[in-house]
C-alpha cells in the first residue's frame, strides 16, 4: 500500500488547494487593513477641517466584515489542507465511479462493487463553491479517486483535475 500522500498529483492538488487558501487568506487581510486605513484618513480629514467624506464609513465597514469573513475562509481552508495532508499520508486511494444523485448528493462505488450485494459510499460535497459543485457533477459516472480521512470525510479527486474535493458520509436512512 502505497500512501495517497505520495503520489505526485495529490502533493499538486493540495498544493493548489493550499494557494487558493492563502489567496482568500491574504486577500482577507488585505481587505481589513484597507478598511482600517480608510477610517484613518477619514478621521483625520474630519478632523482637520471638519470635512466628511462620502460614503466612507459604509466602505470601511464593508471592508472590515467582508476582509473578516474571507480572513476564516482562509484559515478553514488551510486547516483543512493540513488535515488531508496528514490523513493521506497515512491512507492509500480507492478508486471506483462517482454516482451524482443531486447538486451535492454523491454515490461512491468503489472497484469491485456490486449493485446486488453492496452499498455505495453516499457523500455530500463539501464546497459551496458554484464551479467546484459544477467540476465534481461533470464527474458522474466517471472514474474518481477517494479517500476516508478522519471520521465520517472523504477526500475525492480525479486524474487531471489538479484538486481535491472535500465530501462528508450521509449516514442514516437508505
Amino acid at each position: 500500500m502505497h500512501p495517497a500522500s505520495e503520489d505526485p498529483s495529490t502533493r499538486t492538488a493540495l498544493a493548489a488547494h493550499q494557494v487558493g487558501a492563502l489567496r482568500w487568506l491574504g486577500g482577507g487581510v488585505i481587505a481589513v487593513v484597507l478598511g482600517v486605513l480608510l477610517a484613518v484618513a477619514a478621521a483625520a480629514m474630519a478632523g482637520e477641517d471638519g470635512r466628511r467624506v462620502p460614503a466612507a464609513g459604509l466602505v470601511v465597514v464593508a471592508l472590515v466584515v467582508v476582509g473578516l469573513v474571507a480572513v476564516g475562509v482562509g484559515t478553514g481552508a488551510l486547516l483543512r489542507t493540513r488535515r488531508w495532508r496528514r490523513a493521506l499520508a497515512g491512507t492509500a486511494w480507492c478508486t471506483g465511479t462517482l454516482r451524482i444523485a443531486g447538486p451535492a448528493a454523491l454515490s461512491f462505488e468503489p472497484a469491485g462493487y456490486d449493485e446486488l450485494a453492496d452499498e455505495p459510499v453516499r457523500l455530500r460535497l463539501l464546497s459551496t463553491a458554484v464551479w467546484r459543485t459544477r467540476a465534481v457533477q461533470g464527474l458522474d459516472g466517471g472514474t474518481v479517486r477517494a479517500a476516508p480521512v478522519g471520521g465520517d470525510r472523504w477526500v475525492l479527486t480525479a486524474d487531471g483535475a489538479g484538486t481535491v474535493w472535500g465530501a462528508r458520509e450521509v449516514r442514516g436512512r437508505r
